[in-house]
C-alpha cells in the first residue's frame, strides 16, 4: 500500500470505520474499552504508518492527510480518533529522532505510541516537566508522573518528557518501552467522555532506560514540542472535533427529518426553530473544516501564519464542538438522551477538545499574544 493515493487511503479508512469502528463504538464507550480491533485493523492497512517516510515502509503522507484519517474516524467513534491522534503526534517526534528499527516497525503497523507529556505539578502547561532524568552510567533513570497518558496500557512506546539530563533548556524527549522497568500504570480509564482512550496516570519510579533512548539533543524538549508536536497535536485534535460535530450534525438531521408529529402530520424538521438550528450546526461545522484544512495547507506549504493557525485551529475546534453538539441536544430533545440518535456519546467526546493542553483559554492568551506581536512564552 505505500504507494496509495489519498483517495485509496480513505476509502480503506472508510471499510474499517463500516465494518469495525462504528459497530465498536457503543460498547468502548459503555465498556470504557481500548478499541483494539480497529487499532490492528489500521495498523494492518498501514495507517498506523500513514506519515512514516516510505524509505521506512510507510506511506509518506504529512498533516493533511493524517486530519482526513482521524475526521473519519471521528465521525464514529472519538475514543478510536484520538488513540491515533496521539500516534501521529508521538510518530512526529519519532520519525525523526527514533532509531530506524522503532520507525520500521510503526510503518509496519506493529508499533503504537503516544505522547507522556502533562504531569500532576505542571498540570495543562505541559511543556515544563518537573519529572528529573539521571544519568547512570550508559543508562538514564527517569522519574515523574504523568497524569494523562493515551493508551497508556496498549502502547508500545510512550514520548516522554523531563528536565534535561545536564543541559540548558525546559526538557528533553526520551523513547520509553511502555514495558521498562520502573514504570507504574495507573487503574483504566472511567471518565465523562472519549471512554475507551485508555488514559490513565503513568509514574516513573527510577525507570531505566540507554542513554541511546534519548530523542534529539538533551535539553531540546522544548524546541521539539513547540515545532513538531504542537501542529500535529492541536491540528489532530481539531480534527477529532470537525468529526464529532459532522456526527452530530447529520445524525440530529436525519432524527428531524424522520421523527414525526403524528396528531399534525408534520416532521421535527418542519419546525422554522429546528431548521434555524441545524443550520448553525452545519456552518459552525463547515467552518471548523475549513480552518482546520486551512492549518493543514499552512503547516504543509511552511506559511508566515502557520504558527496562529496551529493555535487558531484547535481553539476554534473545541468551542464549535460543544457549541454544535449543545445544538444537537435541543433540537433530538429528549431523544437525546437515549442513545438511539448518537448523539449524547458525541455530546460527552466533544467536551474533552476544551480541556486537552494546551487547553482552549491557554489557546486564547497564546491567540492574543501572537496578534499584539507578544511573544509566545
Amino acid at each position: 500500500m505505500s504507494a496509495a493515493s489519498l483517495e485509496d487511503i480513505l476509502a480503506t479508512v472508510d471499510r474499517i470505520v463500516t465494518e469495525i469502528v462504528a459497530r465498536d463504538a457503543d460498547r468502548v464507550d459503555r465498556d470504557a474499552a481500548f478499541p483494539a480491533e480497529a487499532i490492528a485493523a489500521l495498523g494492518k492497512a498501514g495507517l498506523l504508518g500513514l506519515t512514516c517516510a516510505p524509505a521506512v515502509g510507510g506511506l509518506g503522507h504529512g498533516p493533511r492527510a493524517a486530519a482526513l484519517v482521524v475526521e473519519r474516524l471521528a465521525r464514529a467513534c472519538g475514543s478510536t480518533a484520538m488513540v491515533v491522534c496521539m500516534h501521529y503526534a508521538a510518530t512526529a517526534v519519532l520519525e525523526q529522532h527514533a532509531p530506524e528499527a522503532v520507525r520500521r516497525a510503526i510503518a509496519a503497523g506493529a508499533h503504537l505510541s503516544t505522547l507522556a507529556f502533562s504531569e500532576v505539578g505542571s498540570r495543562g502547561q505541559f511543556w515544563g516537566p518537573l519529572g528529573t532524568a539521571t544519568a547512570a552510567g550508559a543508562d538514564v533513570r527517569l522519574t515523574g508522573r504523568k497524569s494523562f497518558v493515551t493508551s497508556a496500557h496498549h502502547a508500545d512506546s510512550y514520548v516522554w518528557s523531563s528536565r534535561p539530563l545536564a543541559a540548558d533548556g525546559a526538557s528533553t524527549l526520551w523513547l520509553v518501552p511502555r514495558a521498562t522497568a520502573g514504570l507504574r500504570l495507573g487503574d483504566g480509564f472511567d471518565g465523562l467522555g472519549l471512554r475507551g482512550n485508555d488514559s490513565c496516570a503513568v509514574t516513573a519510579e527510577d525507570a531505566t532506560v540507554p542513554a541511546s533512548a534519548r530523542l534529539g539533543a538533551d535539553g531540546a524538549g522544548f524546541a521539539q514540542m513547540i515545532e513538531i508536536v504542537l501542529p500535529w497535536f492541536n491540528l489532530m485534535t481539531a480534527a477529532v472535533a470537525v468529526g464529532l460535530m459532522e456526527a452530530a450534525t447529520t445524525r440530529v438531521a436525519d432524527h428531524a427529518a424522520h421523527t414525526r408529529f403524528e396528531h399534525a402530520g408534520s416532521s421535527i424538521a418542519d419546525l422554522p426553530t429546528a431548521r434555524a438550528f441545524l443550520a448553525r450546526m452545519r456552518i459552525k461545522t463547515d467552518l471548523a473544516r475549513c480552518l482546520t484544512a486551512d492549518t493543514a495547507a499552512a503547516i504543509e506549504g511552511g506559511r508566515a501564519d502557520a504558527v496562529l493557525r496551529v493555535l487558531e485551529s484547535k481553539a476554534a475546534a473545541g468551542e464549535l464542538a460543544t457549541e454544535v453538539t449543545d445544538l444537537a441536544m435541543r433540537v433530538a430533545g429528549g431523544a437525546a438522551y437515549r442513545k438511539e440518535v448518537g448523539v449524547e456519546r458525541v455530546f460527552r467526546d466533544a467536551r474533552a477538545g476544551l480541556v486537552m493542553a494546551p487547553t482552549t483559554d491557554v489557546l486564547f492568551d497564546f491567540i492574543g499574544k501572537a496578534v499584539t506581536n507578544q511573544p509566545l512564552f
